[in-house]
């Protein structure tokens, strides 16, 4: 989930998550905020802050981790608590700091003091009752996604399955009704919340607005070392770059779901049905492979059936320990080895990239704390997602890990925030966080564009391989599908919620606008309509969670630029899309340069540094995906591509 500098676990998240999400991050303080010294300059304020973070830092994310890894009443009750004492806290620091407006101070402080106001995603309202009913909605709403399932049936016969469950049949079946029954099914978890979400987002207005911003959303945008007006429109640049590349992949796509389903292939107006694209929130596209794979057998980038062959070996040899004839609770205790081993096995694989690049390994505490796979005994929040406890090197992630090339991607990912908080935790507190949010869901999405074909047969996950044309371009469908299809979705989510954050999008038509903005940027579409007695944005981790979401568009355009950087200090030459950095330690060091760095200064400064430019640019992103564009171009010829949305949905978007 989640990458700002010290946000509320509550506000971030993984991604990620990374995005899939991604990095979670404290929230609460168990003490008052003392009275500042008298005299105490703005140099020494802050410097007072950021020892009172560090201080505080433990115990904040314990409660956090806790409210994650044990879903209860008692726990939930602690984290809420943790809110409220830290963002009465947050506020405090943020009137002191007012007294210093026009002072002079120091570049550093005066960067500090500009972050300080941005610390959350959640700002709360002065007034302390409100403060308190912030915390606790924020706290109840992401217990109702972590516990989120879906039932069938009464009593001894009532049958519950969870979002794992629910994306394993959007990922392997392909029967219509029943992808639409756990498309449908999820979906009902988000109904509760809606009445909570309305209440939520009134709240942080009026907390953006004690701090001077207009709303919650103005003050999202305020975090780019930009004007909010200025990231606004670098995002819609950014878009139209990549817009031609995913209206391509969107034309195929829909040409093979016809072929796939008949009529039911797509929606009316040329929209891809919700619950066919294999992803409960169709933002990764990859668990379709069977269906859009351009050429059968053409290279074997089978890498779920490496890892699943990984976990048969493991358990064998779990069931060889219990000898012959083993009881049905051995065979179980087996089943929950080899699933633990193999998580485990695909964490040091990933590790091992990061090695290679001369970081170090992660610490011994790591692989005794981290959450690699779902409890049996308790609702947990699989949503996978990176954790500094300490700021001195207790990381961790949480995950519920799958043999699965996706979970597989994910940990690489994960890992990517992990050693963005080894690199700056020399840092002081304030200064903790990526050049600007994008950075941080961008560092391990780097190292998957180099898990090439080349890197993926050198670690023994796939055979030797002809590296014939047809080869190239499954190899770039299996990163488009991840990469080019996640693009407009990492640019809607934030779009429906800057207009519900400015009033644009009232409370009654929250389900509307949702699939308004999704048809026009994604062109998918649910099978049937959508009312508002639903609240579909609820049932994306992001929404409730409150994880600001552009960090995730601009993350995946980053991450073309930095790849191609790294391939550059690497000595690489030739096309882009085929170089891996995997062992490089001219590239480690360039890497590792910018991490340290941290949010100590301008994202801009920190990108010229790693990159030469001081501009966010997705060149990189045509140039790795030019065999495929060009390819599609000619599978697509003939076609009719784009799609047309509803009447309404364009007057919703503007």
């Amino acid at each position: 989930m989640k990458s700002r500098r010290l946000l509320l676990a509550l506000a971030v998240s993984a991604s990620l998550i990374a995005l899939s999400a991604c990095k979670k991050e404290p929230a609460g303080t168990g003490t008052a905020t003392p009275e500042p010294p008298k005299g105490e300059t703005a140099d020494e304020f802050i410097v007072r802050v950021n020892d009172e973070l560090r201080a505080m830092y433990p115990e904040l994310t314990s409660a956090q981790w806790l409210s994650n890894t044990y879903i209860n009443d008692d726990s939930q009750l602690l984290a809420s608590k943790a809110n409220e004492r830290y963002l009465s806290q947050l506020n405090d620091w943020i009137e002191q700091a007012r007294k210093f407006e026009g002072q002079p101070m120091s570049q550093e402080t005066a960067r500090a003091i500009h972050l300080l106001k941005l610390m959350t995603a959640m700002p709360a309202p002065k007034d302390p009752a409100k403060l308190s009913e912030l915390a606790q909605i924020a706290t109840r709403m992401e217990g109702m996604y972590g516990a989120g399932s879906y039932c069938t049936g009464e009593g001894d016969g009532k049958h519950c399955r969870d979002i794992g469950q629910l994306s394993e049949v959007l990922a392997k079946s392909r029967d219509y009704d029943k992808q639409l029954d756990a498309w449908r099914g999820w979906h009902t978890i988000s109904v509760p919340m809606r009445a909570d979400y309305t209440r939520f987002v009134e709240l942080v207005n009026e907390g953006a607005k004690d701090l001077g911003y207009a709303d919650a959303g103005e003050m999202w945008r305020s975090g780019y070392d930009m004007s909010p007006a200025e990231i606004a429109a670098e995002t819609d640049r950014l878009w139209g770059q990549v817009k031609p590349l995913y209206e391509q992949l969107h034309c195929y796509t829909r040409n093979k779901l016809v072929a796939q389903y008949g009529a039911r292939g797509q929606v009316e107006g040329g929209l891809l049905p919700a619950h066919l694209m294999g992803n409960l929130w169709q933002q990764d596209w990859g668990n379709l492979w069977d269906i859009l794979e351009p050429f059968k057998n053409a290279g074997s980038l089978d890498i779920t059936g490496a890892l699943e062959k990984q976990y048969q070996q493991n358990y064998s040899r779990e069931l060889a320990k219990a000898g012959p004839g083993p009881t049905t609770d051995a065979i179980f205790q087996a089943e929950r080895a080899a699933q633990l081993d193999t998580a485990k096995q695909m964490t040091e694989r990933a590790q091992d990239f990061y090695t290679s690049l001369d970081m170090p390994k992660l610490p011994g505490s790591y692989w005794n704390k981290t959450q690699f796979i779902k409890p049996l005994d308790r609702d947990v929040v699989c949503h996978a997602s990176a954790w500094d406890m300490n700021m001195a090197g207790d990381v961790r992630t949480k995950m519920c890990i799958k043999p699965n090339e996706e979970e597989f991607t994910t940990i690489y990912h994960e890992l990517g925030h992990v050693y963005y908080y080894l690199a700056y935790n020399k840092l002081p507190p304030l200064f903790q966080g990526g050049a600007h949010d994008g950075f941080h869901e961008a560092i391990g999405d780097t190292i998957v564009l180099a898990m090439t074909p080349e890197y993926l047969k050198s670690v023994g996950l796939i055979d030797g391989q002809e590296q014939s044309q047809q080869a190239l371009i499954n190899a770039q469908m299996r990163m488009a599908l991840a990469k080019v299809s996640f693009l407009p979705f990492g640019l809607m989510i934030d779009r429906w919620r800057w207009g519900v954050f400015d009033g644009s999008i009232k409370p009654a038509d929250y389900n509307k606008a949702w699939w308004e903005l999704k048809a026009k940027y994604q062109g998918v579409a649910p099978a049937s309509p959508r009312g508002e007695e639903f609240f579909d944005p609820g049932a994306k981790y992001h929404v409730p969670g409150n994880t600001p979401y552009t960090r995730y568009f601009l993350s995946h355009v980053l991450q073309f630029q930095f790849y191609k950087s790294l391939c550059d200090a690497s000595g690489y030459k030739g096309p882009l899309y085929d170089c891996t950095f995997y062992g490089n330690k001219a590239a480690g060091q360039k890497f590792w340069a910018m991490l340290e760095k941290g949010g100590s200064q301008p994202w801009q400064a920190t990108l010229k540094e790693m990159t030469g430019s001081e501009q966010m640019d997705a060149s990189a992103v045509l140039e790795y995906f030019s065999p495929l564009q060009q390819w599609l171009k000619e599978q697509n010829e003939g076609q009719t591509c784009g799609w047309q949305e509803p009447d309404s949905a364009e007057a919703t978007a503007k």
